[in-house]
């Protein structure tokens, strides 16, 4: 039953790489099995992070940019992540609604994925996500962030190349600053470029710049898009290529790829650490804690050597 639906989600097939992204949402216990599978088949999808505060465009960004990655011949995979419905749990926004220009593209594939409460604007199911499209055939996979402001930088840990959005008059230049996405951009995008004040942005942005000190030596150019009339965006497109050139040529794209591996191999651990602490042994240790017969450092030893 696994074997036949990986196998059809390698042809591409829509509907099977559709549900082996809900098994892996919905922690399925065939995981194990659908990674094995899998693990033969990825490694080739260039994974660009867009990231930025509410309001920017980043869908709209996100759907031009499928559009001239398209024009080029690319197969696409898009996660939208979105905030978790209070109710059910589900994505709250639905941003394959908003992308509906490439719903009856075969070669574009959009899923919105809920946070389900996680921090940083990302899905904890997002890289065993991006692991499905990736071996589905997509030459490049979109990851758009729920855009929550100063906690959303984890999407660095996931990205080859992450996408820094900004737009005039929302004072961007200044949150940029303070929440350390200078650091982690690879590309810079001043959308609705059209508006005033879009110049003194981009001045803003290249002055902080020089004020910086990033440890690598790629210097992210700032692109101006206007990305409802679809404006700027193949200068965009021409940027991510330029940045998967120099991943590739510095070394710099396999010590990314390093880290990616090593953070999912530790969540998967601590979550398998978290399932297999005994709730009542926990319980217990919680009254010895209270009681003062244990600090919580000591209880935390006993509770792991119960594993």
């Amino acid at each position: 039953m696994i074997a036949d639906l990986v196998a059809q989600a390698l042809e591409g097939r829509p509907r099977a790489v559709a549900q082996l992204i809900s098994r892996v949402e919905s922690g399925s216990p065939d995981l194990p099995e659908i990674a094995a599978l899998l693990a033969p088949h990825t490694g080739r999808a260039q994974v660009v992070g867009l990231t930025g505060s509410p309001g920017v465009g980043k869908s709209t960004t996100t759907s031009a940019l499928v559009t001239e990655l398209r024009r080029e011949g690319k197969r696409v995979g898009v996660l939208a992540i979105d905030p978790s419905s209070p109710f059910s749990g589900g994505a709250l926004l639905g941003d394959r609604v908003r992308m509906g220009d490439h719903a009856l593209d075969d070669g574009v594939f959009i899923r919105s994925m809920a946070t389900r409460g996680h921090l940083g604007g990302l899905a904890w199911a997002t890289p065993q996500a991006l692991r499905v499209l990736d071996a589905a055939g997509c030459d490049v996979v979109l990851v758009e962030t729920v855009g929550v402001g100063q906690s959303e930088i984890d999407v660095v840990s996931l990205a080859d190349t992450t996408l820094v959005l900004l737009a005039p008059g929302m004072g961007d230049g200044v949150q940029a600053a303070k929440a350390g996405i200078l650091e982690i951009a690879d590309v810079f995008v001043v959308n609705k470029a059209d508006r005033d004040g879009a110049a003194q942005t981009v001045r803003d942005l290249r002055y902080m710049m020089s004020l910086g000190s990033r440890q690598d030596a790629w210097k992210p150019p700032i692109c101006r898009t206007v990305a409802a009339r679809g404006e700027g965006v193949d200068g965009l497109a021409k940027a991510i290529e330029e940045h998967r050139t120099w991943l590739a040529s510095s070394g710099e794209g396999a010590v990314r790829r390093r880290r990616r591996a090593a953070a999912e191999i530790e969540a998967i651990a601590l979550e398998k650490i978290r399932v297999r602490l005994s709730s009542s042994a926990v319980a217990e240790f919680a009254d010895a804690v209270v009681a003062g017969d244990l600090d919580p450092y000591a209880a935390a030893d006993r509770a792991l050597q119960t594993l």
